[in-house]
């Protein structure tokens, strides 16, 4: 078991490493150096914090080595400076940080090779600390996909399209009211903020079958949606105004109407396609005028997990096996989410999909801790962001990895960022 596990981690490791390099090394010098967009890092900082964390958590902690590079671990702290100001610190340069990232994971296949699984220290029981790091590394290339979104230029990355539409969902499923188990206790890869495993008593609620569309936004849009103040939340109406919010990011109006800027590349919107960059504002301002709501984040859970059947939750909607292609659209193998109704394997027992991968879901929860919630192994992976101005986002995009992504997983952010693959699906009272 420990040597499968060995195995499974060093897969995994270069898995991972591959989609890093696949996303630094397709664009030059002067491309991972330079700023795309005040949200964003370099992407070269992305790739140097990396190696860093790494370092900081599978070399010097789990392994007790001695440092690769203790004199940069101030520059990629990402608690220490914002994103906005990262291009003016003395960062490594583009080959600098390629031979620091690849040092460092000589160094932690040598602390693979002699950890012991079996120890009674929690960082490395059933490979937590291992799992971590790859996690972080496949959110950083979500984020470097993100930025690779808001770039200008000759289009760099190459995916095949997603698949079609083969059975489309249509209307509302009823999620039946009753507890379910919310949270995870046996996830060995799950973050602080996923656990504990708690019963929550949801009452009966619609929830769309399938995310909205960009079809479905059009028509939001075209009825004057985004002009009529009575759709908004206060705070909503005000960012709308003061951004000058008239349609989702990268949507281009010409004289045929509307189009897409994907990774350098201008596309006609595809009506069939769920809506993606969008802000919670929005999200929640075409509920409102669709005379529906976001779900809260237990609906969404629930929706996601509960077996009606035997009343259990299962790790994904499918059942417990991991993602396969047939599931969901993740891991950046195509670069768009997929049209409604492309992984019917994917969908729940009660007819809900598309619940894992393609957008992230915006619901209406703000991010708080879970009853039995110990800070694990840091806290500033979750506890300071607790009560803060955030929403949540559940259940993936098509740049989210499989490594890092599971119906318990937990993503939020400002109400008013776009920038991710951000999208949403309605709910309401069964009443």
């Amino acid at each position: 078991m420990t040597q499968d596990l060995r195995l499974t981690i060093a897969a995994e490791l270069e898995r991972t490493r591959t989609r890093t390099a696949l996303l630094t090394e397709t664009v030059d010098d002067d491309d991972l150096t330079r700023q795309h967009s005040p949200l964003m890092s370099p992407l070269v900082w992305d790739l140097a914090h990396v190696g860093n964390q790494e370092e900081l958590w599978l070399v010097r902690d789990v392994g007790g080595r001695d440092p690769v590079r203790h004199d940069i671990d101030e520059l990629y702290d990402a608690f220490k400076h914002a994103r906005r100001d990262r291009p003016a610190l003395p960062l490594l340069k583009p080959a600098e940080a390629r031979a620091y990232v690849g040092q460092v994971r000589d160094k932690v296949f040598d602390v693979l090779d002699r950890v012991r699984f079996d120890s009674s220290e929690r960082l490395v029981d059933g490979g937590f600390a291992f799992g971590m790091i790859l996690q972080h590394e496949q959110q950083h290339d979500e984020t470097m996909l993100a930025t690779h979104q808001l770039r200008t230029g000759a289009p760099v990355l190459h995916a095949p399209p997603p698949p079609p539409a083969v059975a489309i969902p249509a209307g509302e499923i009823l999620i039946k009211g009753g507890t379910f188990t919310m949270g995870t206790d046996t996830e060995p890869w799950a973050l602080d903020n996923e656990r504990s495993a708690h019963r929550v008593d949801v009452p009966a609620f619609w929830i769309d079958a399938a995310p909205v569309t960009n079809g479905d936004y059009l028509a939001f849009m075209d009825a004057g949606g985004y002009d009529d103040e009575r759709w908004w939340s206060e705070r909503g109406w005000a960012h709308r105004q003061s951004a000058g919010l008239e349609a989702p990011l990268h949507w281009l109006r010409d004289q045929d109407g509307w189009q897409y800027r994907r990774f350098g590349r201008i596309e006609p919107i595809d009506p069939a396609e769920p809506v993606v960059h969008v802000c919670y504002f929005e999200a929640e301002a075409y509920a409102a005028w669709a005379g529906k709501r976001l779900p809260t984040e237990a609906e969404w859970e629930k929706a996601a997990r509960w077996d009606p059947a035997t009343g259990r939750s299962r790790r994904f909607p499918w059942g417990d096996d991991p993602p396969g292609p047939e599931h969901a659209n993740l891991g950046q193998r195509h670069l768009a989410p997929a049209p409604v109704g492309a992984y019917p394997a994917g969908a729940s027992p009660l007819g809900v999909h598309q619940l894992i991968g393609d957008v992230w879901e915006w619901v209406s929860s703000g991010f708080e801790p879970y009853p039995g919630f110990a800070a694990f192994p840091y806290r500033e992976y979750s506890e300071v962001f607790f009560g803060g101005d955030y929403r949540m986002l559940r259940g993936g995009s098509f740049g989210t990895d499989t490594a890092a992504v599971r119906s318990t997983f937990r993503n939020w952010d400002h109400p008013i960022r776009r920038q991710i693959f951000s999208g949403f699906r309605c709910a309401r009272d069964a009443s």
